[in-house]
């Protein structure tokens, strides 16, 4: 029987830091999808103190690293989720996402611009860059809830 609820910190592009509020945006939850470019094995054990962490790998991260893997595919209180970086279709999009992988939930990085897209009840989700500002662009993480077959994300935008 899938657990009737589950909340899930979706995080990517920390690029080798953990910024002091993600400890306080993902608070409580019970697991942490890393959508790569980590910055390293510290990075892991910094998130491992707020959940457990399952971690891909981005384009930065380098090779043979027995911590990541280059896809995550995983059913969560009933709902599939995969996680990738993205720079595998290119330059990602949801479009290209959902042709590529059959999952209710597509997590994703890469582009460091954060984003929540549905199609019918399909879900495309970006939480942005959590690591070193870059491109202008706001550091955020998201957190999904999974609740009787139903699934919500909310970005969560982080100190500058």
């Amino acid at each position: 029987m899938a657990e009737a609820s589950r909340v899930i910190g979706l995080i990517s592009d920390t690029h080798g830091l953990v910024r002091p509020d993600v400890h306080t945006a993902l608070a409580g939850v019970d697991l942490i999808l890393h959508a790569g470019d980590v910055g390293g094995d510290e990075i892991l054990d910094e998130l491992a103190l707020i959940a457990p962490v399952r971690a891909v790998y981005g384009n930065t991260d380098a090779p043979g690293q027995p911590r990541l893997t280059t896809s995550i595919d995983v059913e969560l209180a009933g709902i599939s989720v995969h996680v990738s970086h993205g720079h595998e279709v290119g330059s990602p999009s949801p479009a290209k996402l959902l042709a590529r992988y059959n999952a209710d939930v597509i997590v994703y990085g890469h582009t460091h611009k954060p984003m929540i897209a549905r199609a019918d009840t399909r879900w495309v989700v970006n939480p942005g860059a959590a690591g070193p500002r870059r491109f202008d662009i706001l550091p955020s993480v998201a957190r999904m809830t999974i609740r009787d077959g139903q699934v919500d994300v909310t970005l969560v935008e982080l100190a500058p």
